[in-house]
């Protein structure tokens, strides 16, 4: 008979196969193509009608693995529809470097066995009611936001939640926003239940990696807790998705297949038919207009844990406090620090910008050092002591030949954490200082660091946004912001968005154990009123105020934006192509098409970008409108187009 068989391919359709073997939807299947073997899925429709006539091949084994769901399929398809990418692609996110993890022996799974411990951890009054409302006794798909204050034990209000799911025989997956964060919540994981998750992400070894597929097919392993890829696990028996953090931008895929983990976690959840819960301190614009209109439903902690209050806010006007030559830190904010020190409080600064300096340029000359690939400046990482580029990872020496004489004399224009570290050092001698950034803290002893800092065996840390990402550090009560004026700059539209959720996330990280907690900004801009939106304990007021802005300028989530860039190595040609482009998609797409422009980043990796945005209404006419389009259209050697659903940044 013959099969429909996808492969994890560039192709947008399944191909077809001959076989005597009993196959059916979903079976995982070795298939000769071209000169290799590879591994495919036999899908639910077949390729569509070719006029040519093709040798049909036979599949040559199907694999011993439980099949993919039919439900994840109609999700990989639709998955692929939305973001504009083809099928097969699709599915290699599913599979493990293109490959399927045939049954293991059940003794591999032993490390995760589940037990059903029984804690004994008290919920609050207020917890309680979170917990009846996101536990709602059918399975069916629902979307339910737990949005608390930052420290308002919302982890224990949706362990109890997921606690029932799996003991009921289901599956449950956590998506957390950044690797970073897995090692102390594992233990915390372990602490309540009593059994070790599955951790999944980028760095997870390929062995581990096949263990946990493996359970996964099989139901031997009951929860996994991961990185955006974990979303397209093959579940056999999913039953909760959970997201933390959801308003968290790292949920955004960027780099090859583009998509939005949240969302497409929601849409997963809809498909296999379960609940999904978005966690939060403060919703992103999306899953707040969806909680307006009554699509989704909430529940809300407002007390923190153990009743801790909120930290203070202190403004130290820069107008009135002169700073030192080449200085960052007011002699105001010294005072302070030393006495939250003194009372052995953890301090941290707060600056987030990475290295040392972001911008080095030669006082001779006044040439500044720009990275050869991209059209950014190269910062200046003084641990590596070399410059570098955060986008394409080139890497330089300071030394360089002046066109004046001799060698560059450089100076450095700005602080990065490594330039504030040395401030801090300097007027805090006798302290233990750690930088906390994602140079520092992905690396293989970074749970010692975390160990080290949650026992205050760190007493002050200078640190990036990756700090206000849900780390529990007891002791910290003092918080530092060197320069709010640098972080609201900017033209994204997300900007005040990402401001108000970074602000309420950092501020969550002090006074968490009761202990009196406050942050101090540092700032020249004597508009108080913006960092007092920022810090309200209400962040209603503020997201109201920017829906209604978006709402009255058609901007998402009132609209889709779909933004296309293409890339080229010779400039005037990528220019014509981007025209020529334009013109060809404009009246055949059920949207607005703006532009091209030149990319903010107009040069990224040696290759020139243009910019096309498109906006229209939210429906899926205007993805397929566009997928037939751009398959009609032939680029020229050279020039590539990517296409990005939902951007959240517009580099």
């Amino acid at each position: 008979m013959k099969v429909p068989i996808l492969l994890p391919n560039i192709f947008n359709h399944p191909f077809t196969y001959e076989s005597d073997l009993n196959l059916k939807v979903g079976d995982y299947v070795i298939v000769p193509f071209g000169k290799s073997k590879i591994t495919g899925v036999v899908w639910d429709e077949f390729e569509k009608k070719n006029s040519k006539n093709f040798k049909v091949k036979n599949v040559l084994k199907k694999l011993n693995v439980n099949p993919l769901k039919k439900t994840t399929i109609k999700f990989l398809n639709w998955f692929s529809e939305y973001n504009l990418i083809p099928k097969g692609m699709a599915l290699k996110l599913v599979l493990l470097s293109s490959n399927a993890v045939e049954k293991l022996k059940k003794d591999v799974f032993k490390n995760f066995e589940f037990n059903n411990k029984k804690n004994s951890i008290k919920l609050s009054e207020e917890q309680k009611v979170s917990l009846k409302k996101m536990n709602v006794s059918n399975q069916k798909f629902r979307v339910h936001v737990l949005q608390g204050t930052t420290g308002s034990g919302k982890t224990i209000v949706y362990f109890e939640a997921l606690k029932d799911v799996i003991s009921k025989g289901f599956q449950g997956l956590i998506l957390l926003p950044e690797i970073g964060l897995t090692g102390q919540f594992e233990k915390k994981f372990l602490e309540f239940f009593g059994f070790n998750p599955a951790i999944w992400h980028s760095s997870i070894t390929k062995k581990k990696k096949e263990v946990i597929w493996s359970g996964i097919t099989s139901g031997e392993i009951k929860v996994v807790i991961g990185a955006r890829s974990s979303l397209f696990l093959p579940f056999k028996k999913l039953g909760l998705i959970i997201v933390d953090e959801e308003h968290d931008q790292s949920f955004k895929q960027d780099e090859g297949v583009t998509y939005n983990a949240r969302d497409m976690a929601i849409s997963r959840a809809s498909f296999e038919n379960i609940p999904i819960n978005l966690v939060t301190a403060v919703p992103s614009v999306e899953t707040y207009e969806n909680i307006k209109k009554g699509k989704y439903t909430v529940s809300r902690l407002k007390k923190r844990y153990q009743d801790a209050s909120l930290p203070n806010y202190e403004i130290i006007n820069l107008n009135e406090t002169k700073l030192d030559k080449q200085s960052w830190i007011s002699k105001k904010v010294i005072d302070k620090v030393n006495f939250h020190l003194d009372k052995n409080d953890q301090v941290l600064f707060f600056l987030n910008r990475r290295g040392f300096s972001p911008n080095v340029l030669c006082k001779k000359c006044f040439n500044s050092y720009s990275c050869p690939n991209c059209s950014i400046n190269l910062v200046y990482h003084k641990n590596k002591n070399n410059l570098l580029c955060h986008y394409c990872g080139f890497k330089t020496s300071l030394k360089r030949n002046c066109v004046k004489e001799n060698d560059c004399e450089f100076i450095f224009s700005g602080p990065g954490v490594e330039r504030i570290y040395d401030e801090v050092k300097k007027n805090f001698p006798s302290k233990k200082i750690e930088i906390f950034s994602s140079d520092t803290m992905n690396k293989k002893d970074s749970n010692i660091k975390l160990d080290k800092i949650a026992n205050n065996e760190v007493q002050i840390l200078v640190g990036t946004q990756l700090i206000s990402k849900g780390f529990h550090f007891p002791s910290l009560n003092c918080i530092v912001v060197v320069d709010i004026d640098l972080s609201s700059q900017g033209h994204d539209l997300r900007g005040a968005e990402k401001n108000l959720q970074l602000y309420h996330q950092l501020s969550g990280r002090a006074g968490r154990t009761g202990k009196p907690a406050t942050v101090y900004f540092q700032t020249y801009n004597t508009d108080t009123k913006m960092i007092s939106d920022l810090t309200n304990s209400n962040p209603d007021i503020f997201l109201d105020r920017e829906l209604d802005i978006r709402r009255q300028n058609k901007l998402p989530p009132f609209q889709r934006f779909i933004s296309l860039i293409l890339t080229g190595s010779e400039e005037l040609k990528l220019e014509k192509e981007a025209f020529n482009f334009k013109n060809f998609i404009e009246m055949k797409v059920e949207g607005r098409v703006l532009g091209p422009v030149s990319a903010p980043i107009f040069r990224l990796k040696k290759k020139f970008r243009m910019r096309i945005l498109i906006r229209g209404s939210k429906s899926l006419k205007l993805q397929s409108s566009l997928n037939n389009t751009i398959y009609k259209y032939k680029f020229p050697t050279g020039i590539k187009l990517s296409v990005d659903v939902d951007p959240i940044n517009f580099n």
